[in-house]
């Protein structure tokens, strides 16, 4: 089992930025991928960033060039950067951790973190 904590959500005003952060804990050997999904009211969970334990990254479109993800591999800690904040990022924010046992794939989720970008 992989527990993930996720922090760092709050309100912010349009342009402004945040930073998520997500601690792992547990089994945390063999977990390939880190990412972060966020999830608005009346919407589907969406893909938001995720970077491999090689640091290779990928981004949603409308994300690309306004967030960051990174990782301290040490810690076992994910980040999610985000700047110039738009009112449509409000969402709640989780943290997923990808661990591959075998030749299975197990997927943890943290309890998620409310961003809202309002004025």
């Amino acid at each position: 089992q992989v527990q993930l904590v996720e922090s760092g959500g709050g309100l912010v005003q349009p342009g402004g930025s945040l930073r998520l952060s997500c601690a792992a804990s547990g089994t945390t050997g063999g977990v390939i991928a880190m990412g972060w999904y966020r999830q608005a009211p009346g919407k589907q969970r969406e893909l938001v960033a995720t970077i491999t334990s090689g640091g290779s990254t990928n981004y949603v479109d409308s994300v690309k060039g306004r967030f960051t993800i990174s990782r301290d591999n040490a810690k076992n800690q994910v980040y999610l950067r985000m700047n110039t904040l738009k009112p449509e990022d409000t969402a709640v924010y989780y943290c997923n951790a990808r661990r591959l046992s075998g030749v299975t794939f197990y997927d943890y989720w943290g309890q998620g973190t409310q961003v809202t970008v309002s004025s």
